[in-house]
């Protein structure tokens, strides 16, 4: 057989073990000949193939982002592109393609599966974790552990100065970073999208604090949301489509804080360091083992599907579980988090 891989979406830790894991497994266990597309789903389109060997996976598993490359790309939505996608899959004689990515990477790829009847198998991989029926996605431990040192470490700044340290992370849909490196860290505010704010309550509980201990940290998600009808103007955190500005929400978070508390407040925005650098064992091991999931998935012929990590078991789920929806963070953890 003879296999297509691609990358697409934004990058994160992980996806080179995953990429690793298809090629080795599919050379070795499978005879597989695997075709590498540069750029995601736009490399497809424009027929841009490398083949991919051991040799050329060899020493990778350390390295952060995708020796591929990646780019956000769907060919649903690009004027001749499922016909490009097609053409391509028909030019380079492939039997299937693996696409890694987050979730509109993967509704791409479940499209291109349906319309054109083509076998694919996906790969979830986002540092947001909010694809839908896997418990985990490839990044996500990378990026929480990141966020929890940055937490970690300002602890020590707060305490010193006796300052409010506001920490913004990604998530603009869903908070699971802010919410979970929030507990690990031992922030003592998290707001998320899921869970809209009163500035006045965050404020209250602050000053409360403030009577037996001089500092605070405040974990924002750069999706989170005032409640409605709170004294907010959330404007000013949106760009023209409606999507939040990395690093505003932050701001305004700040301002509002430091002005209803009058105590000395601080602005971290993490940014892209949440998606860069050295993947964790979790993450390698979780590449590694969607990679080796896909790759035999693909071989026996259950495509339609994306891997899935449930419980202890990697399983393929067809990627109508997945379509259109989003893993939020379960009231549960919220409840952890608030209840601290």
């Amino acid at each position: 057989m003879r296999i297509g891989i691609l990358t697409g979406g934004g990058d994160c830790p992980g996806l080179n073990a995953a990429i690793r894991a298809v090629v080795k497994r599919g050379s070795s266990e499978h005879g597989c000949s695997i075709v590498g597309f540069r750029n995601g789903w736009e490399g497809v389109i424009a027929g841009d193939a490398i083949p991919l060997t051991r040799d050329d996976v060899s020493g990778i598993l350390v390295h952060g982002g995708t020796m591929l490359g990646t780019a956000r790309c769907h060919p649903h939505k690009v004027d001749g592109g499922m016909e490009a996608v097609k053409d391509t899959f028909d030019n380079e004689k492939l039997d299937g393609f693996i696409c890694i990515g987050g979730d509109g990477t993967l509704k791409a790829a479940g499209k291109v599966s349906q319309k054109l009847g083509v076998p694919v198998i996906g790969i979830p991989k986002t540092i947001d974790n909010d694809v839908v029926g896997t418990d985990a996605a490839i990044g996500f431990d990378t990026a929480v552990s990141i966020a929890t040192e940055a937490i970690d470490r300002l602890h020590s700044t707060a305490e010193s100065h006796n300052r409010v340290m506001v920490v913004e992370v990604m998530g603009r849909h869903s908070g699971w970073i802010a919410v979970t490196a929030g507990v690990a860290g031992g922030a003592d505010i998290i707001l998320a999208p899921e869970d809209p704010f009163d500035i006045d309550k965050i404020a209250k509980k602050i000053r409360h604090r403030h009577r037996y201990k001089d500092f605070s940290i405040v974990a924002v998600a750069e999706g989170a949301v005032p409640k409605e009808g709170s004294r907010w103007n959330a404007e000013d955190t949106l760009d023209a489509k409606g999507n939040p500005i990395a690093g505003s929400i932050g701001s305004a978070v700040t301002r509002a804080i430091e002005e209803a508390t009058g105590f000395p407040t601080r602005l971290t925005v993490l940014g892209y360091v949440q998606r860069g650098g050295v993947p964790t064992a979790a993450d390698r091991l979780l590449g590694t083992r969607m990679g080796i999931a896909a790759i035999d998935g693909i071989v026996s012929g259950e495509t339609g599907k994306y891997t899935a990590l449930q419980g202890e078991h990697v399983v393929l789920e067809p990627f109508e579980t997945m379509m259109g929806k989003t893993k939020w963070v379960p009231e549960e953890l919220f409840a952890a988090a608030n209840g601290l």
